[in-house]
């Protein structure tokens, strides 16, 4: 008897024997359901004469001319613009340690956000190995096909020597997005804030919550930007040279972080903090928040749950910013890496560097500069001005800083 075949958006297609409605009747499985996206050609193949120029034998010519001049294979092939999203799934969003196969689902919305926010292409690629450098080899191996690599959900302390061993290896932008595009549109934000409340960055003295991926990211381009000083605490407290705890990245952090040389629990390092920024979860008592300085600047970024809740940042401080979409001044991701890949693929970039993310940076708080207020430090997800300023902002730097082949 041959096999029933399913509609795999059907009411009941996915949902185990037994289920019935309960949680799968979430719109959320609807909308899932046979997976988020799909390939699709761009060139007709209606006949004989198509068929003989998109495969064999005119696809022979292309092939060869690649062989015999690589650099045409931007031209020629889908490379130029197309990115993997490559995790391991031991770090997906808030749910943790959830293996590939349950990360596939992340990957595919990174993918079409790719798409929707940057006309880049991108493909999940999810693997079943945490060593890492298995996961080093495997997306070596794989990088000819794409024009970048995104870094997605690797936990830390790994994701940092994924990216560094990747970068040495393949000679096409290597992103870690949990790191370097949150740090992006955290600073984006924070320069408006700066401004919006009459300081400059060098005025400014930060406290991070979080010495994880995002927050070492972070404390980097904060300092890069010239912040007046930044301390970054972790489970233990303040990240300080006189701690003999430290992991090498760490240990690595607190170089050039805590200039001041602060040490102790969080607390200490917010009484008479300009900036509080939130990467870790937990929850900061509402004692300690109203000790910073006056016209404090809070960015609690933890989902769903911020660090200091909206209602009791505001008692406080002048600006409040949060990673969530019901309340104004989202810092969210999506502001950063469409653009940032979009501009280094329309440059063909060997790499990103830490210029270019500065670049993300400015020209992603020049977007809102004219429509400042607390309510409005950094723009919308949906804002159409986003991906096109920090493309072209990108595309320059790269170029300035010689990493750009066309």
């Amino acid at each position: 008897m041959a096999a029933e075949i399913v509609n795999p958006r059907s009411e009941s297609a996915g949902v185990p024997e037994g289920a019935g409605g309960g949680e799968f009747g979430h719109p959320a499985f609807a909308l899932h359901r046979g997976g988020k996206m799909e390939i699709r050609a761009t060139v007709p193949v209606r006949d004989r004469d198509d068929l003989s120029l998109a495969y064999t034998p005119g696809v022979a010519k292309v092939c060869s001319a690649i062989a015999e001049h690589p650099e045409l294979v931007h031209d020629y092939t889908w490379k130029s613009k197309v990115v993997a999203v490559v995790t391991d799934g031991s770090a997906v969003l808030g749910l943790g340690d959830i293996g590939p196969e349950a990360s596939l689902p992340v990957m595919e919305g990174k993918a079409i956000l790719f798409k929707q926010f940057g006309g880049v292409d991108a493909v999940p690629v999810a693997l079943d190995c945490r060593d890492t450098d298995e996961i080093v080899e495997t997306v070596a191996r794989l990088a000819p096909s794409f024009g970048g690599i995104n870094l997605e959900d690797i936990s830390a302390p790994r994701c940092f020597e994924v990216e560094r061993k990747l970068q040495e290896r393949v000679d096409i932008p290597v992103f870690h997005d949990d790191q370097h595009g949150t740090a992006v549109v955290t600073l984006a934000a924070l320069r408006n804030a700066a401004r919006l409340t009459g300081r400059s960055l060098g005025e400014l003295r930060g406290v991070i919550s979080g010495a994880g991926a995002a927050g070492v990211a972070i404390a980097r381009i904060l300092v890069e930007a010239g912040i007046g000083d930044v301390a970054v605490c972790d489970r233990k407290g303040i990240v300080s040279r006189d701690r003999e705890d430290l992991t090498d990245v760490k240990r690595e952090l607190a170089g050039f972080t805590n200039k001041v040389g602060l040490s102790g629990p969080l607390e200490t390092a917010l009484d008479g903090a300009d900036v509080f920024i939130g990467v870790s979860g937990g929850t900061i008592a509402e004692a300690a928040v109203a000790k910073m300085a006056k016209d404090a600047i809070v960015f609690a970024m933890a989902n769903p749950n911020p660090e200091i809740h909206p209602d009791v940042a505001h008692k406080y401080a002048a600006v409040v910013a949060t990673g969530r979409s019901d309340y104004p001044n989202q810092i969210n991701n999506v502001l950063a890496f469409p653009g940032i890949f979009a501009g280094a693929l329309q440059v063909r970039a060997s790499r990103i560097t830490e210029g270019m993310k500065l670049a993300a940076a400015e020209a992603l708080a020049a977007v809102v500069a004219d429509e400042l207020s607390a309510d409005c430090v950094i723009p919308s997800p949906f804002d159409e001005r986003v991906a096109p300023a920090v493309t072209a902002a990108v595309a320059a730097a790269a170029r300035a800083e010689g990493v750009a082949r066309v």
